[in-house]
């Protein structure tokens, strides 16, 4: 019977040696894409809505050929209902005015419309957005203003 020696087993490789490094990626791969950049939306609603969302919003309803309108963001009772909420409200020339409310603190909550030609009260809730599934600052937008043009208060109609 021949013995056999034991192996010598490896040592552990000395702290300052530097870690395999991996090797580089086959010639030919694609590279990585870039991390895309954060969409508008995902900013806190309470920057996202008087930062992003009510600016664009006047320059959408600007490039229909009327004057600025007055908007502002701001939180109270919702019109007609009084229950509380954020909103958008906004006033265009003959002092129409509309209210584009959130239920809470979320682009993506439940939304309502009321408008009020001038020297009238809101009488009415629209639900708004109700069946989209992803919500993004141009669907708000184009939507709220489509509402709005359909009332035929923006430009020459």
């Amino acid at each position: 019977m021949s013995e056999t020696t034991p192996s010598p087993t490896p040592s552990p490789a000395p702290a300052d040696t530097p870690a395999a490094t991996p090797a580089p990626a086959a010639a030919g791969k694609p590279a990585a894409k870039p991390a895309k950049p954060p969409a508008p939306e995902d900013a806190p609603f309470s920057s996202f809505v008087p930062e992003v969302l009510v600016p664009a919003l006047a320059k959408e309803i600007c490039s229909y050929g009327g004057p600025e309108p007055q908007l502002r963001f701001e939180q109270g009772p919702m019109p007609v209902v009084g229950s509380d909420c954020w909103m958008v409200v906004g006033e265009l020339p003959g002092q129409r005015r509309f209210w584009l409310c959130f239920t809470s603190d979320s682009i993506s909550s439940a939304k309502t419309v009321a408008l009020a030609e001038a020297g009238a009260e809101p009488s009415l809730l629209e639900s708004f957005l109700i069946d989209e599934k992803k919500m993004t600052q141009a669907l708000l937008v184009s939507r709220l203003v489509q509402r709005l043009n359909g009332q035929k208060w923006l430009g020459p109609n």
